[in-house]
Order: structure tokens, then sequence, then C-alpha cells
């Protein structure tokens, strides 16, 4: 299975990921167009990410006749539930600026959080899942 359009698509992510923090770096009300703007793109990346996993990835698994990588493709699947909804809280809060603006502190702290979880997941995925997958 080619899932190169998947880890291209984490890289842009990261990529995103990383010029938020240092946009917010910089100074988050100074920034706060820039910043909601780039949460506005990494959504359409990631809403797409989600969609193409869903909708061909864990299905090709399920279908693919490896228990192994059909299960991890279930828990992984599974797993991103709680992540893709607080993504979503996320980008709902913080897509205008003058939200970003009203609230830095409040931007920082959910970015924090909210975007160390993607990250972290995306890792594991880079690191554990998409080898295996590659492998078989």
């Amino acid at each position: 299975m080619n899932i190169d359009k998947l880890k291209h698509q984490h890289q842009d992510i990261i990529g995103a990921i990383s010029a938020l923090r240092t946009l917010a770096q910089a100074g988050v009300a100074q920034n706060a167009a820039d910043i909601a703007r780039l949460v506005v793109n990494m959504s359409s990346t990631i809403k797409l990410h989600l969609a193409v996993e869903d909708q061909a990835l864990y299905p090709a698994l399920r279908r693919g006749g490896n228990p192994e990588l059909a299960r991890m493709g279930q828990q992984y699947q599974e797993d991103m539930g709680p992540i893709a909804q607080a993504y979503d809280a996320f980008a709902r809060r913080w897509n205008r600026p003058e939200s970003v603006r009203s609230d830095e502190q409040g931007f920082r702290d959910d970015a924090n959080r909210v975007l160390r979880m993607v990250h972290e997941r995306m890792q594991r995925e880079n690191r554990d899942f998409y080898p295996r997958i590659e492998a078989a």
C-alpha cells in the first residue's frame, strides 16, 4: 500500500505546528491574523488526512488479510477519535484573529495541549504504524 501522500501530509502538518510556535513566540496578538489563517489552512490538511485514513487506509487494512495490521488500524482509528475532537474544538475556537488576539494565554495553553497531542500521534504513526504498512 502506498502511503506517501499520508506521510507528506504529516510533514505539512508538522511544518504548520512549527510555524504556529514561531508566530506565538514572536507575539500572539501581533500575529493573530497569521495564526488564525494558519489554523484554518492546517485544519483543511488535517480534515483531508483523516478522511483518507477513515475512507481508504483503515478499510484497506481490514480487507488486506494481515490480522496484525487490521488490529493496529482499528486501534489507531479508535485512538484518533478524542484527538480529532480536541483539534476540531481548537480549530473552531482559534480560526479568527479576534479570538486569538482577545485571549493570548488561552491560545497558548490550548495550542500547547492540543497540538502536542496531534504531533505525538503523527510521530507514533511515522515511527510505529507506517513502517509496518510499508513492510507488508
